[in-house]
């Protein structure tokens, strides 16, 4: 007897992936083996191994990918200052490129035939998971299950694996989807499909306080940054690890990071999310001070430019391709200069700078006090006006000779 052809199937033991474990047996031939990626979700995924084997899987790689993901994909985004679409930090965007990577060496390992995965056919992530998976292993044969079966809907999904007896972590009566990580959790469907509807934080929040029920009083932290990377909060060294779970207490604490949006998803409909992000909302914040003390003005407005377009390569799930690793490339350089302190203050909320230092500050007290100084000629700023303004002039006095030539001619 010929052994099965395999399929790896990247599992997180949610709703959709719980159902397709079964899915395959039912209706491929395939032996199916899970792969749980842990990037920072909080919960024990240890449970997911027997999970995982009673509901068919042939075994479990549990992966612990939560350094790799914070030095290999968080921060070149944080570095790059990139947010999508002037909110959105990333953070379901960012974590499918380095599961999907995980899951083609696993399937390589393995010598599986195909992968497999649970994205819908109405989201982002779908791309995600197979543009890195055609960059990585063209040859993989691809399996979405929402693109194929005859599930419709969440409440279908939940009443297959009830007929099953599969265990799920979501009722009919507590329907969000939601995705989390060590940088943000995020919140969408049920009545957050309703943009008119404000959410009730007092419900959905789990990583964070609502901002009216944080301390009265503010709280001060410093970050060191080497190069645009965090390496010390309040003056004590911490891994990438620590150091986003300290600040997402931190800012969880002060209500800091909670971003709800309505956004143009890839695949050309519009979706209404809310977002938590405590640690990285303060990690952005910070960085942006310390770059406006240390580049110079042209670099930080070309870089501006590039953040935009490097969002929307993270957002599109094009991380393994040449145009952003070229413009990571070309932050790296912008960032050499990026290291000193900062110091924020988190009150209720809000995330605001309340000083920063720089060795490699650009700011000059002399040249610019208000007070007396003797670096600075203010008689220069005639020449400089006169040439900058040229082009201006030139064409004021072009229109008004003309004006006067129409006249003339009536």
């Amino acid at each position: 007897m010929s052994k099965k052809e395999k399929v790896v199937l990247a599992y997180s033991g949610g709703l959709d992936t719980s159902i397709i474990i079964p899915w395959l047996k039912e209706n491929y031939d395939y032996e199916v083996i899970a792969m749980a990626a842990d990037v920072g979700q909080g919960e024990e995924l240890e449970p997911l191994r027997e999970k995982a084997i009673k509901t068919g899987a042939s075994k479990i790689y549990i992966e612990d990918l939560r350094e790799e993901f914070i030095t290999g994909y968080i921060y070149p985004t944080l570095k790059a200052g990139a947010v999508y679409e002037g909110k959105y930090l990333l953070g379901t965007s960012f974590a499918r490129p380095i599961i999907a990577k995980r899951l083609v060496e696993i399937a390589q390992k393995e010598g599986a035939v195909a992968v497999a995965h649970g994205c819908t056919g109405k989201g982002n992530d779908q791309v995600r998971f197979e543009l890195t998976v055609k960059a990585l292993a063209p040859h993989l044969k691809i399996i979405a299950p929402w693109r194929l079966w005859d599930i419709k809907s969440r409440e279908d999904a939940i009443e297959y694996a009830e007929a099953r007896n599969i265990p799920i972590p979501v009722s009919k009566g507590y329907n969000y989807s939601m995705d989390r990580n060590i940088w943000h959790l995020s919140h969408e469907g049920s009545d957050l499909e309703d943009p008119w509807n404000e959410p009730d934080y007092d419900k959905i929040l789990k990583l964070m306080v609502p901002p009216e029920k944080a301390p009265d009083k503010p709280t001060y932290v410093e970050i060191y940054f080497e190069e645009g990377i965090p390496k010390k909060l309040n003056g004590k060294e911490y891994s990438p690890v620590q150091m986003l779970e300290e600040l997402n207490r931190i800012g969880g604490e002060n209500g800091i990071g909670i971003v709800d949006m309505v956004e143009n998803r890839l695949v050309g409909m519009k979706s209404r999310g809310v977002y938590e992000t405590p640690g990285g909302t303060i990690l952005y914040a910070a960085h942006r001070e310390l770059e406006l003390l240390c580049l110079d003005r042209d670099t930080l407005h070309y870089k501006d430019l590039v953040a935009q377009r490097f969002a929307e390569l993270v957002y599109y799930g094009q991380w393994f391709t040449p145009l952003r690793e070229a413009i990571s490339a070309f932050v790296d350089v912008t960032q050499k200069t990026v290291t000193g302190t900062v110091r924020m203050k988190l009150y209720k909320g809000n995330c605001m700078p309340a000083g920063a230092k720089s060795d490699y500050s650009l700011y000059s007290e002399e040249l610019s006090t208000f007070g007396r100084d003797e670096v600075y000629n203010q008689k220069d700023a005639d020449g400089f006006i006169n040439l900058f303004g040229l082009p201006i002039k030139v064409r004021a006095l072009m229109m008004q000779r003309n004006q006067q030539n129409n006249q003339q001619n009536k």
